[in-house]
């Protein structure tokens, strides 16, 4: 058995972190020391190990309690529950991507519309686009020859 802060360092995380899981309800330590230190048993090692890969990919702390449910019960549980779950998770990922990548192609189109210069921001190309209602038209630059 560790103590919490054994686990803790063992996983490079925080103290805090295990006592925020077992109020969450996703590990609770398996025993306590005569001196009130949580102990955590190599099963509950596993559990955090789970945890923490679960996390590592992006899965919410909901969508872990959710796939520790179904781990702990597998026998009453289908394989298509849990591929649900992935599938649900790589669809927002994938929006998310989408989303990104248009956040992208906006800042480069005003990164490419200013020269960048020291003149006055009076006539800046970005502040004139994110001024304008219909910001998908980007201004021409304001000193010829400068733009990229």
């Amino acid at each position: 058995m560790l103590r919490i802060g054994e686990l803790a360092k063992q996983f490079q995380i925080n103290t805090d972190t295990l006592r925020f899981y077992d109020k969450q309800g996703l590990l609770s330590p398996s025993g306590q020391s005569d001196s009130g230190y949580r102990l955590y048993s190599d099963r509950d090692i596993k559990t955090l190990g789970f945890i923490l890969r679960a996390k590592g990919v992006g899965f919410s702390l909901t969508d872990i309690k959710t796939l520790l449910s179904i781990e702990v019960d597998k026998a009453n549980n289908e394989c298509s529950d849990v591929k649900e779950l992935v599938d649900d998770k790589l669809q927002q990922v994938t929006e998310k991507i989408a989303e990104l990548q248009a956040f992208q192609r906006s800042l480069a189109r005003l990164s490419s519309a200013c020269c960048g210069g020291h003149e006055s921001a009076e006539d800046c190309t970005i502040l004139q686009a994110l001024e304008s209602e219909d910001f998908a038209i980007i201004p021409e630059c304001h000193h010829e020859g400068e733009c990229l």
